[in-house]
């Protein structure tokens, strides 16, 4: 239900009309009108800080970052890690990171007790942060075109998250990339892509991306993943929508989770 909020200056203006030669009569007259406006007074500070928490004053930092993130899987796989790491366990203790703002996610995974994590960043970097450039400088996070094969041995990760990358590929490189993302992994994929009718990047995002995001639908990707050779990972898919069942959580994203070459 919308409210409409309490214009302080109408407020201000009704006590304003208050003759001010009236104060001086008495302070039995006065003291009325005093407690009165410090009561509105109250009653609108205190209406502006409720409002403030629901972003109607643009206070709300948490809105801003949904609404950003509404095209964003990366966002989705920061929030689903705590998820992750019920379903996988020790599967978690290696993980590689491929997508835009990887330096972020492999940040937030190396926080998590006995974990590992690399990142491949295959977009440009040109506004990293310094936190950002520390970690490709380590050689942790590395700027690398998907398309080509990844500069890691077979089975180096345990588990290999993907997000905000595939979409932007057409199925001539998705033949070559995907193959390679389970060639590092030993225990599985987990593959973060948009729903069909997700807004899309800005115009001058483009260039970054090279072309715009072909979403897909669920059964374009399974049937991709079949003729890939690549089975889905039941059981895992069934224990992450049950976790995230339980505390509430929808991604905004389809999550796809698939088992490795054997």
């Amino acid at each position: 239900m919308s409210r409409r909020p309490v214009n302080p200056a109408r407020r201000f203006a009704d006590s304003a009309s208050i003759p001010l030669s009236s104060s001086l009569h008495s302070k039995s007259k006065s003291s009325p009108y005093l407690s009165v406006g410090l009561l509105l007074l109250g009653a609108i500070l205190l209406i502006g800080y409720s409002y403030s928490g629901s972003g109607l004053f643009g206070g709300d930092k948490d809105g801003v970052s949904k609404i950003e993130g509404e095209s964003s899987c990366t966002l989705d796989v920061q929030k689903s890690i705590p998820f992750l790491k019920k379903v996988y366990g020790d599967s978690m203790r290696k993980v590689l990171h491929v997508g835009p703002e990887s330096c972020t996610v492999v940040s937030k995974l190396l926080k998590e007790e006995d974990t590992e994590a690399w990142g491949v960043e295959p977009y440009d970097m040109e506004d990293a942060d310094n936190a950002c450039k520390v970690l490709v400088r380590k050689g942790v996070v590395r700027v690398a075109d998907i398309k080509f094969p990844l500069p890691y041995r077979p089975k180096s990760f345990s588990l290999v998250i993907v997000s905000d990358a595939l979409d932007y590929m057409s199925p001539k490189y998705l033949n070559k990339t995907l193959p390679e993302l389970a060639r590092v992994s030993i225990d599985g994929l987990v593959i973060f892509a948009g729903y069909p009718g997700q807004p899309r990047p800005k115009v001058s995002e483009l260039a970054k991306y090279g072309r715009p995001a072909k979403l897909r639908s669920s059964s374009w990707w399974i049937r991709y993943f079949v003729q890939t050779g690549l089975e889905e990972n039941e059981v895992a898919m069934k224990k992450f929508e049950q976790a995230t069942t339980k505390k509430s959580y929808k991604p905004g994203c389809q999550v796809f989770h698939l088992s490795s070459y054997r």
